[in-house]
């Protein structure tokens, strides 16, 4: 019985596996689509810092605006709930903030690079705590001090210096583009030629369910 239950388990691990493959293989060229954004991001910004900084705000800009329609209008759909109009208030003034910053980019630019700076200083809080609580297990807790180190001395370092900082703001997220979209891109390449993966699949899900 439990043998063949296990075999029923393999059967169906198989075709999950032969789902998504078929999943990656169509879509193939959604990952290369986006991995040569990526790449072409990480690039421009390498190159133009500056322009790479205000599309990155306005994106800031924008995403703080959008936000802000939402919670209204979702506040005012529910008005029966109690607390609705404190929902309300936050999302006119997340609507009020971001189209201020985005009729006014060196505001949007200094509140994208300030807010940068403030999630580096708390993931750096963070992680300093999470290496004082599990002192007592790991003897390797100094990879968390030293990972929070640099992340308070990087967010430190932005609010000092905001204009160098900037610039390793957009240093740091076109870095981090380029090596995403060139994975992505591999990868795009590699489940184009999942055909034979495929085939191969559904000859062993017929082995296994016989």
């Amino acid at each position: 019985m439990n043998e063949q239950n296990d075999k029923v388990a393999s059967v169906a691990e198989r075709v999950e596996s032969l789902d998504v493959r078929k999943l990656c293989k169509r879509c193939w060229w959604v990952f290369l689509v986006g991995g040569i954004a990526l790449v072409l991001f990480g690039v421009l910004a390498l190159i133009n810092p500056a322009v790479a900084l205000l599309v990155l705000s306005i994106y800031f800009a924008a995403s703080v605006m959008v936000h802000g329609l939402v919670s209204t209008a979702g506040a005012l759909q529910h008005r029966d709930h109690e607390g609705w109009w404190v929902i309300l208030l936050m999302g006119l003034l997340g609507v009020g903030v971001g189209l201020y910053a985005l009729l006014n980019p060196p505001v949007s630019m200094a509140a994208f690079v300030y807010l940068v700076a403030f999630m580096a200083i708390f993931l750096g809080v963070s992680l300093g705590m999470l290496g004082y609580r599990i002192r007592q297990q790991t003897d390797r807790e100094w990879m968390l001090y030293l990972t929070a180190a640099l992340s308070l001395l990087w967010g430190l370092f932005i609010v000092l210096q905001p204009a160098a900082g900037a610039l390793s703001v957009v240093y740091t997220i076109a870095t981090w583009a380029l090596v995403i979209g060139v994975l992505k891109i591999l990868f795009a390449l590699k489940a184009r030629k999942l055909t034979d993966t495929v085939v191969e699949s559904v000859a062993e899900l017929r082995q296994g369910a016989g």
